[in-house]
């Protein structure tokens, strides 16, 4: 058993499938997920704890654990003092950010926040909701939702603030987004006393190289072929790539083999158009990790 270890906060609910996903396409295998709070990973150097997003910042604030992965917008409401160490780009569905957003229904005669003055609102982030009417100067009840929040709209409070990835839920309780409170990734985020400590910084950071890895491979594949010498010019212009593609002469005179990384849904538009510059031997490949 090792002498040190980094105590992990991961997010369940929401994020939980695509985190334990992009801890796998990272290199981790994390097991016994669904009713564990502390599952096991295939390091014996790391700690994973699962708890509620909303949760995990007071805890690394508090040195319960080193280093957690959260939302930007749980940070913000709980206001803890947390070390950030990277942004990643990705959520429960999409690689978009969701949005913490101030919704009415779609017959309410409410068109900004000014028009609330006076009502009453309800959210899981009271927080965020109170410092957001403060800043645009109106008085509002805040009250905490315990969950089913976009049901209490009109008949038991006049708007909500509510999370949102892709809208569709809104959309389908007839109801319309008046503002936006904030837009929030998860955030790899670092205890202060924790991160102070040369090895427990140093294991953190080499995570996040992975993991960042893992998102920039995603939409991503390896392609390579072989094609004539007098051909590359004209493929060079074809080509888009993350850099310049790897070059490298065939044992064959006059041909060489050529690899790249690039977009997969350019993949299919390209592909027919190397095999008109006479490419041959093309191959597609999947990637797990692409570190810049």
């Amino acid at each position: 058993m090792t002498a040190t270890r980094l105590r992990l906060g991961l997010p369940s609910g929401s994020l939980h499938d695509a985190t334990i996903d992009l801890f796998a396409k990272a290199g981790y295998r994390i097991t016994g997920t669904r009713r564990s709070y502390k599952p096991a990973i295939d390091d014996p150097e790391l700690e994973v704890r699962l708890l509620r997003a909303q949760e995990i910042s007071r805890y690394v604030e508090a040195g319960f654990l080193d280093g957690g992965i959260t939302g930007k917008d749980w940070i913000e409401e709980n206001d803890s003092d947390v070390e950030v160490l990277a942004r990643l780009e990705y959520s429960k569905a999409t690689s978009s950010p969701t949005r913490w957003v101030l919704v009415v229904p779609e017959n309410s005669p409410v068109q900004s926040v000014r028009d609330l003055e006076g009502k009453r609102i309800a959210t899981e982030a009271v927080g965020l909701t109170r410092k957001f009417f403060e800043t645009h100067g109106v008085s509002a009840k805040i009250e905490f939702s315990w969950g089913a929040t976009e049901v209490k709209v009109p008949e038991l409070v006049d708007a909500i603030v509510e999370i949102t990835e892709t809208g569709t839920s809104l959309k389908a309780n007839h109801l319309r987004v008046v503002d936006v409170l904030t837009e929030s990734y998860p955030l790899v985020i670092g205890n202060r006393t924790a991160m102070a400590d040369t090895w427990k910084r140093s294991k953190l950071e080499r995570l996040v190289l992975l993991l960042q890895g893992a998102l920039n491979a995603r939409n991503k594949v390896g392609l390579k072929m072989n094609l004539r010498q007098e051909q590359l010019g004209r493929l060079l212009g074809l080509l888009p790539s993350l850099r310049n593609p790897t070059v490298a002469p065939l044992t064959q005179e006059g041909w060489v083999a050529i690899e790249t990384v690039i977009d997969e849904m350019v993949v299919r538009e390209i592909i027919p158009r190397l095999k008109e510059l006479g490419a041959e031997g093309i191959i597609e490949y999947p990637l797990n990790k692409v570190v810049y």
